[in-house]
């Protein structure tokens, strides 16, 4: 075999271009290329959380009420003022809407200043977190009782905006109700550092003061609600609210109680949700047979969704759901039923529910129309005016409007 000869000429043209491919590729090292994809792992978004009852629409669409009341012993008048007005609140919020898309309403509540609470939470409770079912936030106001003790104004607050979860979206219209009557100043967290907190969290507080409108101002809670960029007003709470009654209220609640017999409840809690439903149908007729029929508005709208324990408004959603259903779990007249035999029910109790909350919706509309032309003198705003009112004009500074559904 003949051997190559590496002479001088070829060793040093070797060594130089192994220098200059060397060069090369470190000067391709130093840059990137832009049509390699990095290795590191790409993080998915996040998703929206998805707020039972609702579908699930953009937070800059939701509107998040805190309702926060004095429980102690004074304050029967106040609780049964929520009793009687949350429906009233509940038929005017569901009307908001922006850019065409109609609001998530969700609504919290916390009692306060109750001796039955406890110490080291400064007599602060949360009662419920952020929720769209009215049924659950009635429940509680009805489970609600009074009692001696402190109330500590900005201890509430501060726990409030710890506690609930709140959206982080600036378009969102996310409001505080504080109502009591003592002293806004008095505990152990100051409330000008917690009105500060809220506004920071773009959350607006209102104060309400059971008492004379001037004393509230001077005990605080006038300047509570100009450093919560909301709005100071007052309530006679010992006053007994008596909803207008009308010549199409009977009417309404019979159709009230052909609705209920359309919902089918479905799953472990099915059954206990669908009493819930019908105890909180007695605790508003209790009341008032006017109360009864404001509800039964409130059922009758878009909020009023169930699809968590009812099959009809669960099918409504998802037609695939009756594949899953445990049957076992159904009412006893539809525990044996075929596939298809359910799916016809189910059917056949939508239908008849949307034509009852259409009856509903058209007779109450009668209803306002007779009450506006019969207006009586009142006694001054209740709670839930009171609400009403301000919960409109700041909602409409976030751009909502507010129309039937």
């Amino acid at each position: 075999m003949k051997r190559l000869k590496f002479t001088p000429v070829l060793l040093i043209l070797g060594l130089a271009a192994l220098y200059f491919f060397n060069s090369a590729q470190a000067s391709l090292d130093l840059k990137p290329n832009r049509n390699i994809v990095p290795t590191q792992t790409a993080v998915a978004p996040m998703p929206e959380p998805v707020v039972h009852g609702t579908d699930n629409t953009s937070v800059s669409h939701r509107i998040q009420v805190a309702l926060i009341l004095d429980t102690r012993n004074s304050m029967d008048g106040l609780i049964g003022q929520a009793k009687s007005q949350l429906f009233t609140v509940v038929n005017e919020l569901v009307k908001a809407q922006r850019d065409s898309t109609y609001a998530d309403v969700e609504i919290a509540l916390y009692e306060y200043g109750n001796d039955g609470l406890s110490v080291s939470s400064g007599y602060v409770r949360k009662v419920m977190d952020f929720t769209t079912s009215i049924d659950d936030i009635s429940e509680k106001l009805f489970a609600l009782s009074t009692n001696g003790g402190s109330e500590y104004c900005g201890k509430v607050i501060t726990t409030s905006l710890d506690q609930l979860e709140w959206t982080e979206s600036d378009s969102a219209l996310k409001i505080i109700y504080i109502a009591g009557n003592e002293g806004f100043d008095q505990g152990p967290v100051n409330f000008r550092e917690a009105c500060a907190s809220a506004t920071a969290n773009h959350t607006i507080i209102n104060t309400i003061f059971c008492g004379n409108y001037n004393e509230g101002a001077r005990t605080g809670w006038a300047e509570g609600a100009k450093l919560g960029n909301g709005e100071y007003m007052n309530i006679d709470s010992d006053r007994i609210v008596v909803m207008r009654s009308s010549p199409y209220d009977d009417q309404i609640n019979q159709l009230n109680m052909q609705l209920n017999n359309t919902y089918i409840y479905y799953g472990k809690k099915g059954r206990s949700y669908k009493l819930k439903q019908e105890t909180q149908d007695k605790n508003q007729g209790s009341i008032s047979l006017a109360n009864s029929v404001v509800r039964a508005k409130s059922k009758s709208s878009r909020m009023y969704d169930n699809r968590m324990w009812d099959l009809v408004d669960a099918f409504k959603n998802d037609s695939t759901v009756l594949s899953d259903i445990d049957k076992s779990t159904l009412p006893d007249s539809l525990k044996s039923s075929s596939d298809d035999e359910l799916k016809l029910a189910v059917n056949k109790n939508l239908n008849q529910r949307s034509e009852i909350q259409k009856q509903i919706n058209d007779l109450y509309k009668e209803r306002e129309t007779y009450l506006a032309k019969n207006v009586e003198v009142g006694e001054g705003e209740t709670l839930g005016q009171r609400m009403v009112k301000s919960m409109k004009s700041q909602a409409k500074h976030k751009g909502f409007v507010f129309k039937e559904n």
